[in-house]
């Protein structure tokens, strides 16, 4: 009697947090779809449901809790990973259901937990049978990917237990940075976007080694990194976008600006200030030489005029007075940032700043974010406001349906925004053919406080 093959096992996936703990999932998922186990898009046709923690706010445990929560009442069979999972014994306090709990980035412990929880059904003799490469998993579109250079950091932030939670830097080899953007620029990456805790620190663990690549030595540095990086090119022979982001601004990152100029990297950077008050920076442990900073930015935008800057800040950081907040308003005045995002200080459970004295009232941690907020607007209404008659090369996140005169719209974003955190430009009366992931030359006609809006500019 023939045999019926059974049926793979099918895993659910919920992740939360920062785009590196996107990277983690996509990894987990990679090796489970490897190991013959498919994905399933809800909890009801999932054997077992992943959900990736994160765990740097108190805000951000709420919702990993409430997310742990939802899985459990619509599913039942549940694995957790991530940053909370440093905290098992309260998961598991809350959630005595829970199969196992793993720490951040522990690849292997979830693989094993899941073939624990539902083992791999294919059988010994269908393991035999040679699989489609399905190639990896990915969580972001097909455009644009995300690629994390290293794990962990060095830095002891008076506001943040990521040490704690990820341990200290851990560089990948840049051989396997290098193959990895190189495989997905292939397979249809057209943005690429260098994450990491520290990606100025890149390879200070390694001593920055040399690794042999394309016939060629090459430092375990960011420039170096970022130089290779801008040798890619898509299947069709155009450079992809390449976006750096967590970039602490050491002096060696004015090397790479120039490569921005010459078009080999997009001009971007994403740097975490978190304040420019002297005082503050030193409470947060933190570099404090705020003024070398504006000059630094001033010679970026000398060399690179269309460099945008993204940057966040904390605003209520116990000991922060009114004065150090108007220092930090008049820095960006001079700053002029291009994007900014900005948090509300919280205390989270191991951080060094929760001992200290000046606690700021909650009340004047919102008086004074929304005053941030007010004048980044303000000065992005400019900025954009400037850009109004120009032409600029938009990346297509998403076309939408005809409308009833049958005219289509597309959301895209400028060389000036990653995805999910900056702003969009909104083009009108696309073509037909348009489609996710295509670069496209476009007027700005409008623009507001945070996004742009245009129509495509016809080829020639």
């Amino acid at each position: 009697m023939a045999s019926t093959i059974p049926a793979p096992k099918k895993i659910g996936m919920v992740s939360l947090g920062c785009p590196k703990a996107l990277v983690d999932s996509e990894r987990i998922l990679t090796r489970l779809r490897a190991d013959g186990y498919q994905m399933s898009p809800d909890y009801a046709g999932a054997d077992v449901v992943l959900v990736n923690t994160c765990g740097f706010l108190d805000s951000a445990k709420e919702e990993s809790l409430a997310a742990i929560g939802e899985a459990i009442a619509e599913n039942g069979r549940v694995i957790v990973t991530g940053c909370m999972g440093s905290e098992a014994e309260l998961i598991r306090a809350k959630f005595p259901a829970v199969l196992a709990v793993t720490g951040a980035h522990q690849y292997e412990a979830v693989v094993e937990a899941v073939h624990e929880a539902a083992p791999a059904s294919l059988g010994p003799y269908v393991d035999l049978i040679p699989q489609a490469d399905p190639g990896d998993v990915k969580l972001t579109p097909r455009h644009y990917s995300y690629l994390k250079i290293s794990e962990g950091c060095n830095h002891a932030c008076a506001f943040c237990i990521i040490p704690q939670l990820r341990g200290k830097l851990a560089s990948r080899r840049i051989d396997a940075v290098l193959r990895e953007a190189e495989k997905l620029v292939a397979a249809g990456t057209k943005e690429l976007l260098v994450i990491s805790q520290d990606t100025s620190a890149y390879g200070v663990d390694v001593r920055h080694e040399e690794r042999t690549w394309k016939g060629r030595q090459v430092r375990t540095h960011m420039t170096d990194l970022a130089r290779e990086l801008g040798q890619l090119r898509t299947p069709e022979g155009h450079a992809p976008w390449i976006r750096l982001h967590y970039v602490y601004p050491y002096p060696h990152v004015d090397a790479v600006i120039p490569l921005m100029a010459q078009g080999l990297l997009t001009p971007y950077l994403d740097i975490p200030f978190q304040h420019a008050s002297p005082k503050v920076l030193k409470a947060m442990k933190r570099p404090a030489n705020e003024a070398r900073v504006l000059e630094r930015l001033k010679a970026w935008r000398e060399i690179c005029p269309e460099i945008a800057i993204r940057s966040s800040f904390v605003v209520g950081f116990p000991g922060e007075t009114e004065a150090d907040f108007q220092y930090l308003l008049h820095w960006l005045d001079e700053a002029q940032l291009d994007r900014v995002g900005a948090f509300r200080f919280e205390p989270v459970a191991g951080a060094a700043a929760n001992d200290l004295p000046g606690a700021v009232p909650e009340a004047v941690k919102e008086e004074r974010y929304a005053r941030l907020m007010e004048k980044t607007a303000a000065i992005s209404a400019a900025k954009l406001g400037a850009k109004v008659g120009r032409v600029l090369p938009v990346i297509i996140d998403e076309v939408g349906e005809p409308d009833e005169d049958g005219d289509i719209g597309a959301t895209g974003r400028s060389q000036a925004d990653a995805p999910e955190i900056d702003g969009a430009v909104y083009l009108r009366n696309v073509p037909p053919t348009l489609k996710a992931g295509d670069i496209v030359a476009a007027e700005i006609e409008e623009a507001d406080a945070h996004d742009l809006f245009g129509v495509i500019i016809p080829e020639k």
